[in-house]
């Protein structure tokens, strides 16, 4: 569990933080798994990511891939956030942007032209 302690840890996840509990598996295995509680259930106090593991046989197994899915998680929760951020900076940046001085001049000629169109339609000799 090295390995994963040290993918945890990269997180900002301190064993403190983890709350694990086991149960009984249930489903194929036997008496072992009737008897033993081999099920690993493993929060994060922090977050509230949950990951419940009862895949191996074994107890030790279980808590390691549990361990393992919870690091998924985690990171994939802090690449979520983090392209979160990187839109919401980049929109902020669109947004001070000014227009280019070509888009300008295009916008203004458009309205002078729409205006001319518009002045066409009134009546003749009429002050409406």
């Amino acid at each position: 569990m090295n390995g994963i302690d040290e993918r945890l840890a990269r997180l900002g996840v301190r064993p403190e933080d983890l709350d694990e509990r086991f149960t009984r598996s249930g489903g194929p295995g036997g008496q072992n798994v009737n008897k033993v509680e081999t099920a690993v259930l493993l929060t994060h106090r922090p977050t509230g990511v949950t990951v419940r593991c009862q895949e191996a046989r074994s107890q030790e197994q279980n808590r390691r891939l549990a361990r393992l899915r919870l690091a998924e998680k985690l990171e994939g929760l802090a690449r979520e956030r983090e392209a979160r951020l990187r839109h919401e900076r980049e929109l902020a940046r669109r947004q001070k942007r000014g227009r280019p001085a070509g888009l300008k001049a295009r916008i203004l000629e458009h309205k002078r032209h729409r205006a001319k169109v518009k002045s066409s339609r009134r009546r003749p000799g009429g002050d409406d």
